[in-house]
């Protein structure tokens, strides 16, 4: 028999909180869930996280629900989202961008209408603190260890810490979002001594960890958000003296550690005189300025509706700088990210949810502080106490704004998962002293959401189950010889799990082009094969030139050289300015015999980027073609 109704209501909403707070345990755990498997973890939770909210909205007929009006532009914003998804060139990317906004829009929803009151806020902050202290632990065990490993893998930051992140500016981001949460619940919260000691010393921790991350834009975002935080703080007059010293203690401190420490380091002096990236991808400031132009120049091609739903990736190619041979992933600037991924409508809408969340701000910053002190209760988690969550909200929220115009933090879903909540508090908080904006659930409106939710949640599972095999069969497939006839098999089950998956057709295609390519009585086959793999990953991914490049090459080893012609033509204007690309395409006349003007593509290739070995290569065949041909020597093509 089943238990009476508010029993099982609690059992709903602890179950939700649990979800939650599982999510924000394991995604910066997990490398911040960045990887397709670490995701697809998240993704089941988040079906999870769905599905008991739909049961607790049936459970209770007399449930309000706080329904603050940025609610309201999430749910244009999702559904500008679906409508770009059905249109979009390359349906996987953007399945997968859309499932990240349905899920991080459904954690808002849910957060600022049920999970905002003030036990389960605190169960939530103290718990992001709380991975954020022991993150940066492991930070600073990996700086004083001179570690690169990340769990069982390696960085690529020589001499930063990056905690449990592989990037050392996501966990930045993290710290951003976590530090000015901590310090405004240790200076205006009323708790005992030895709890105000113990976020102290998780502060601390938490700023030493962000110190070993090396990361100048991640150090300025924060330092942002902490002193907007304490600006808050020194208007109200219990809290003023509070807050300046520890904006002194911060300023003394950072001043001892910047000339005692930050001037003898080689790895922070490389980095800001731009002579070094100490690391992986795209960080000094004069090739984020070449992204960035990049990134302007797609958006204003396709104004209004952006080039899809994380394209960026796929379409830069064609807007490569001769500065960036890197594949940037993002903008590494979330703004200009947002208008070339949706245009000007996504960012209209954006723009909107922050204009109304501004005012919503405004509103409630005055009736905030005037609660504060009337409304608190002694003891260590007072039910009053929501003035330190609004403080903390905000300073973390504006410190990943100013991130995020130097980084893609709103894209590492660990970072972006802890961003919602803390947006979602920070409205339900401003929604509890604004009069209106609580909405009585009307039953019968409950069959259509329960009906969207449903079809929600179907569609997550059904992508679930097909990426967790493809992922599964691309490791096995990684863990076999690049020449073994397994591979291709192995390839191929991957593709039957997600056949919309141009990587692994690529893949595919490639695996049978090297083995063609060593010869063998199979070799033309083989390389026919190859081909119908690469045509369908140009099907798939009209953007991706290397798909028009390989199924060139294929032809040229079949000895149609004529016939190449177009796809080296096309896979040219799709990446015009990669040194690998033009490399390869003055492969494509040496075959003809042109030497001549594949010599002038090596030259460009070199040019572009000194790494280009194998243009290297080619041109000293090349030289020596034409030296022979000047000198009056039969040449063979």
């Amino acid at each position: 028999m089943n238990g009476p109704l508010p029993t099982r209501v609690q059992a709903c909403r602890a179950g939700l909180l649990a979800a939650l707070l599982s999510m924000l345990v394991f995604a910066p755990l997990a490398f911040g869930a960045v990887d397709e498997w670490a995701f697809l973890v998240l993704q089941g939770l988040g079906v999870l996280f769905m599905l008991l909210w739909v049961w607790r909205l049936w459970l209770d007929a007399d449930l309000k629900l706080r329904w603050p009006p940025l609610a309201w532009a999430v749910v244009l914003f999702v559904i500008y989202a679906v409508a770009r998804y059905l249109t979009a060139d390359i349906e996987l990317t953007a399945r997968g961008e859309v499932i990240q906004v349905v899920l991080f829009a459904t954690v808002f929803w849910v957060v600022a209408s049920d999970l905002h009151h003030r036990m389960d806020a605190w169960v939530i902050v103290l718990g992001v603190t709380a991975v954020a202290v022991a993150i940066s632990g492991y930070a600073i065990f990996q700086m004083l260890t001179h570690s690169e490993r990340v769990w069982n893998v390696d960085s690529g930051y020589p001499g930063r810490a990056g905690g449990t992140f592989i990037s050392p500016n996501d966990l930045a981001g993290m710290l951003g979002l976590a530090l000015p949460m901590a310090l405004a619940l240790m200076l205006s919260a009323k708790m005992p001594w030895w709890g105000r000691v113990t976020l102290g010393m998780g502060a601390a921790c938490m700023m030493a960890g962000l110190a070993a991350t090396f990361s100048r834009a991640g150090w300025f975002a924060s330092v942002t958000g902490i002193v907007w935080m304490l600006a808050l703080m020194t208007l109200h007059r219990k809290h003023r003296l509070a807050a300046i010293t520890c904006l002194a203690a911060m300023l003394i401190g950072g001043g001892f550690f910047v000339s005692h420490y930050l001037a003898k380091n080689q790895t922070f002096q490389a980095r800001i005189s731009g002579k070094g990236s100490g690391g992986q991808g795209v960080l000094d400031f004069d090739t984020r300025f070449a992204l960035w132009r990049a990134a302007e120049a797609m958006w204003l091609d396709h104004f209004w509706i952006g080039v899809g739903p994380a394209h960026f990736d796929a379409r830069f190619p064609a807007y490569r700088p001769a500065s960036i041979q890197k594949r940037p992933n993002r903008a590494h600037n979330d703004y200009l990210n947002l208008l070339a991924d949706w245009g000007a409508l996504g960012g209209l809408l954006v723009l909107g949810g922050a204009v109304t969340m501004a005012w919503g701000w405004l509103r409630a910053w005055p009736l905030i502080r005037e609660c504060h002190d009337v409304a608190e209760q002694p003891g260590i988690l007072p039910e009053g106490q929501m003035y330190p969550i609004f403080l903390g909200a905000t300073g973390g929220l504006t410190s990943l704004m100013v991130h995020s115009m130097f980084d893609f933090n709103l894209h590492i879903p660990a970072n972006a998962l802890i961003g919602v909540t803390w947006l979602a508090l920070l409205s339900s908080v401003s929604g509890d002293v604004v009069p209106g904006g609580w909405r009585k659930v009307n039953r019968p409106m409950l069959w259509p959401v329960t009906g969207v939710i449903g079809a929600v949640v179907l569609c997550l599972l059904v992508d679930g189950w097909r990426r967790g095999h493809e992922v599964y069969w691309m490791a096995r497939a990684n863990e076999a010889d690049v020449f073994a006839p397994n591979r291709a098999v192995l390839l191929e089950k991957a593709y039957q799990a997600e056949p919309r998956d141009f990587d692994v057709a690529y893949n595919l295609g490639e695996t049978l082009r090297m083995r063609s390519f060593q010869g063998g009585d199979d070799y033309a086959r083989l390389a026919r094969e190859a081909m119908v793999w690469y045509a369908r990953t140009v099907d798939l991914n009209p953007y991706d030139g290397y798909g028009y490049l390989r199924y060139g090459m294929c032809l040229d080893w079949l000895g149609n050289v004529s016939a190449s012609k177009y796809y080296y033509q096309r896979a040219e204007e799709l990446d015009w300015n990669g040194y690998f690309m033009v490399a390869n395409i003055g492969w494509h006349y040496v075959q003809s015999g042109d030497y001549a003007l594949g010599r002038e593509y090596f030259m460009r290739s070199m040019g572009l980027s000194n790494e280009s070995a194998f243009a290297g290569n080619y041109l000293a065949i090349c030289e020596e073609k034409l030296r022979d041909k000047a000198s009056g020597k039969w040449v063979f093509p």
